[in-house]
């Protein structure tokens, strides 16, 4: 069974940093894609990384941008978003997600499988 697990949230000032990490269990990384997403109450699901290990593509949303960082500890099937300079508009649920056909991209409807998410919020 394919389960993903998020951790890593948690309230933080405005210009601090978090690190995410998705525990991946039931499958290996070769040739899926891994991506992080996030929801804000009110608003759409928005990609914000994503890394493909069958090309090694990797790609970031314009907000993050400089600040955000997608990485990967194969050993133990985890992924990080390593999250700096915080903004309180970087407040919501983040979700990491897996695509079996390995395409690295930052839209949510081509993952399979989901985590429960992990909330975030950035104080001003």
């Amino acid at each position: 069974e394919v389960q993903l697990v998020e951790s890593g949230g948690g309230l933080v000032q405005a210009g601090g940093s978090l690190r995410l990490s998705c525990a991946a269990s039931g499958f290996t990384f070769d040739d899926y894609a891994i991506g992080w997403f996030r929801q804000a109450p009110g608003k759409e699901r928005e990609g914000v990384s994503c890394v493909s290990y069958r090309d090694g593509n990797t790609f970031y949303a314009d907000s993050v941008k400089g600040r955000f960082t997608i990485s990967s500890d194969n050993n133990k099937n985890t992924v990080y978003l390593q999250m700096n300079s915080l903004k309180p508009e970087d407040t919501a649920v983040y979700y990491c997600a897996a695509d079996r056909q390995g395409l690295a991209t930052l839209q949510w409807t081509w993952y399979d499988y989901w985590g429960q998410g992990t909330q975030v919020t950035v104080s001003s």
